[in-house]
């Protein structure tokens, strides 16, 4: 592979992970799809889908959203790993994308608030929708229920353990199904969301209030995958803006959130943490509002948090690691249980070129893409062959009406029929 040739050198670069290989730095990001049916297990189009991008060549792939626990969602065929059907589903998902050359994390998901009690996955549950607090987030559109219904006010958990555990139990399914590790979704409004924000987590316990409490319940979920799973094999996705499924803070509150959530977490050394950057399109308009006001908080988050995940080069020259980092740094007996420090990924619009330039700088460790890999199987072939997004070669183009399968049309439609070029 020529260095002239190839659009993102950096990208395509080989990346220790803990102790796994990755044979370049271009990472997957998770994208629900809706396609595992029936009961939430994966199926055939699922293998399909997800062997096309290893054989693309993708470093790592995320899987969408998967649910811990059987919840009614907006999306009613998102897979799940809470049962031993599904865990079948999936590996033969994982051994597919093994055998195309490939990695794949589980990304592990509830939806707390985000769900309604009619939905049939939820009337089978036989559980109530929980959130931190008796707070609705606005907006939702329930599009398979009567009139479409929105949000509706959670039942406030009584012991948010009984979720911890549910993520445990997961994790260990996700084991059992091959997977090379699991990633923690911490963001886009979830369940770990509604409690790191002070406007959906208005408990007085020591699950709510500071911006401590507040962060405990991500952190006891990420310390319970670790020790299924040890931190080299753990990742962390989190977007700091917020604005997706009405969360968000002020800036102040966000800043002072976020930056002891990400020192706790980094304490723990993971396999990586994603940074979700600020993007327009996942800035939702707060429904009802007169004068079409945004919901998130825009600020550089690579700025403000990356160096408590990556401290720069040029800082560690003059000052310890440990000094700079403070309650951010690892233990030292970590390092036999996660080899490599924790990596820094970064999504949210980038093109290859840009992350490119990140990497090179040493800001950032790897790239998550996901539009791009939506619509091109072989993204990073594409990209290693020299091709690049703006009608160079990579396709920016979608159809969002197949985007989540759509009711009497082949489910490869939309899903796996985006062609390859390489």
């Amino acid at each position: 592979m020529s260095s002239s040739t190839v659009l993102a050198p950096y990208i395509s670069s080989q990346m220790q992970l803990g102790d796994l290989t990755l044979k370049n730095r271009n990472i997957m990001s998770s994208l629900t799809r809706s396609r595992s049916f029936p009961d939430a297990v994966p199926n055939k189009y699922n293998v399909e889908y997800y062997t096309q991008r290893a054989k693309g060549g993708a470093g790592l792939i995320i899987t969408e959203g998967t649910l811990v626990s059987q919840q009614g969602t907006e999306w009613p065929d998102a897979p799940g790993i809470w049962n031993e059907g599904q865990v079948k589903g999936w590996k033969k998902v994982t051994d597919s994308v093994h055998k195309a050359g490939g990695l794949i994390f589980c990304q592990l998901m509830h939806t707390g608030r985000l769900a309604h009690p009619d939905m049939e996955a939820q009337k089978k549950s036989g559980k109530p929708v929980v959130g931190p607090s008796a707070i609705a987030a606005r907006g939702g559109q329930f599009r398979q229920l009567p009139d479409e219904p929105g949000y509706v006010v959670p039942t406030p958990l009584e012991d948010p353990q009984a979720i911890v555990q549910e993520f445990r139990h997961a994790a260990t399914m996700a084991k059992k199904a091959g997977f090379d590790g699991v990633e923690f979704h911490s963001a886009y409004g979830h369940l770990p969301q509604q409690f790191l924000d002070s406007s959906s987590n208005q408990r007085t316990d020591e699950w709510g209030g500071s911006p401590e409490n507040r962060s405990k319940f991500g952190i006891e979920v990420v310390k319970a995958l670790i020790e299924v799973w040890g931190p080299g094999r753990v990742g962390i996705k989190v977007n700091p803006c917020g604005g997706l499924r009405d969360v968000g803070m002020s800036l102040p509150d966000t800043l002072m959130t976020y930056t002891y959530y990400l020192s706790r977490l980094s304490a723990l050394k993971p396999a990586y943490i994603t940074l979700v950057r600020y993007a327009p399109f996942l800035d939702h308009v707060i429904p009802g509002s007169a004068t079409q006001t945004k919901r998130g908080t825009p600020h550089k988050v690579l700025a403000f948090y990356g160096p408590i995940i990556k401290p720069p080069a040029h800082v560690l020259k003059s000052h310890s690691e440990q000094a700079f980092r403070g309650p951010a740094m690892p233990n030292a007996a970590l390092n036999s249980l996660n080899p490599t420090p924790t990596r820094l990924f970064v999504n949210g619009a980038l093109t290859p070129r840009e992350a490119d330039e990140l990497i090179a700088k040493g800001m950032i460790d790897g790239v998550v893409f996901g539009c791009l890999w939506l619509g091109n199987p072989d993204l990073q072939k594409r990209i290693e062959k020299g091709m690049d997004v703006d009608g160079k070669g990579i396709n920016q183009v979608l159809d969002f009406k197949t985007l989540y399968g759509a009711p009497g049309v082949d489910p490869r439609v939309g899903y796996t029929d985006y062609p390859t070029v390489t």
